[in-house]
């Protein structure tokens, strides 16, 4: 669909929605940096019956790909939804859409900021907001975790499977698409697998997780953190995965020594998540959850060149995230270690 047609479509959509005399749209541009969702950007001018105008900034998120492990848009939607009442900073959604584009979609409120890491992480517009941005961390985490599981949407979420903890549910989730689609030996994965059998934390009373909170699925601003983005992967879990996978080095983008997502320290970013309301943290259980979340992304790699080398996709973008593979496996190593 080109972007002229895409544009008729949601005009026409925001019309019928808003029951108004006219609705123009400008400003249409398709948004990059998400590697499986198709995003636009656009400003929409309702003419309302009564003579007024209104601008709105929205976001249509739309997906064409089916199956039963991606995530609907009516679940994100009602998640977001959920999300916003539990108090956490997301972009309010502003409708659900039917079938103008041919595929699922919804429109949210278009939040301003920088969302590209090396950005937030080096650039001098964001060095205020990169001191306050750790005790966000925790504060904006405790809300997520507090949002109700029998919402709408929240309820349909994937949860652990019956008889087993969080944890055993999420590695044996993942070895099981290891298996599937590893193309040759990785004896690193291999060993981390057998490390976190061996090493597994105490059950969880699970909450909500939002899957991949981290670096990257932030819109920042001057300030600080704005809006949290990209609840696609949120299921039903043990929280303190979120926080491993906050601490995963891949998101530190080279600022090494700020293992809380490139901006802070662990100590603070605990204590600012139990100060807001979180559980009580136990640090060797992150570890064990930071572990995972290498594992987890190492195997996303395989997954996404995955897609590349078969053809399911022509993204350079995804044939690229396959070459990071080696460095989860680096990682894993060094963190077995240092709990061995």
């Amino acid at each position: 669909m080109t972007p002229e047609e895409v544009a008729e479509k949601l005009a026409s959509f925001l019309k019928r929605h808003h029951g108004t005399r006219s609705v123009r749209i400008e400003n249409l541009r398709l948004l990059t940096g998400g590697a499986s969702r198709q995003t636009w950007s656009f400003d929409a001018v309702v003419e309302h019956s009564d003579g007024r105008s209104q601008t709105l900034n929205l976001i249509s998120r739309a997906d064409p790909r089916k199956g039963p492990n991606v995530m609907s848009r009516e679940t994100e939607y009602r998640v977001l939804e959920a999300a916003a009442a539990a108090g956490v900073p997301v972009p309010r959604v502003h409708a659900m859409g039917d079938d103008s584009l041919g595929v699922p979609f919804f429109l949210m409120e278009r939040v301003e900021g920088e969302t590209i890491a090396r950005r937030i992480l080096r650039d001098d517009d964001y060095a205020e907001g990169r001191t306050v941005m750790t005790r966000q961390l925790g504060e904006i985490l405790a809300a997520v975790h507090r949002i109700p599981l029998d919402t709408p949407g929240v309820a349909d979420l994937p949860r652990p499977e019956p008889g087993m903890s969080p944890a055993e549910t999420e590695v044996a989730r993942f070895e099981q698409t290891y298996r599937a689609i590893a193309p040759e030996p990785h004896p690193a994965f291999e060993l981390a697998f057998r490390w976190l059998r061996r090493n597994m934390p105490a059950p969880a009373k699970p909450t909500f997780v939002h899957g991949d909170y981290r670096m990257g699925n932030l819109i920042v601003g001057a300030e600080g953190i704005r809006s949290v983005l990209d609840w696609e992967l949120a299921h039903v879990g043990d929280p303190l995965e979120d926080m491993g996978f906050l601490c995963v080095r891949s998101w530190r983008f080279g600022n090494d020594d700020l293992p809380v997502a490139g901006v802070g320290q662990r100590d603070e970013f605990f204590a600012a998540y139990e100060a807001a309301g979180g559980r009580e943290v136990d640090p060797a259980a992150v570890h064990w959850w930071e572990v995972f979340g290498n594992l987890r992304w190492g195997v996303i790699c395989i997954m996404q060149a995955s897609a590349y080398l078969t053809g399911m996709s022509k993204s350079v973008e995804l044939a690229a995230i396959g070459r990071r593979t080696a460095e989860t496996e680096w990682e894993l190593l060094e963190l077995m270690e240092a709990r061995l």
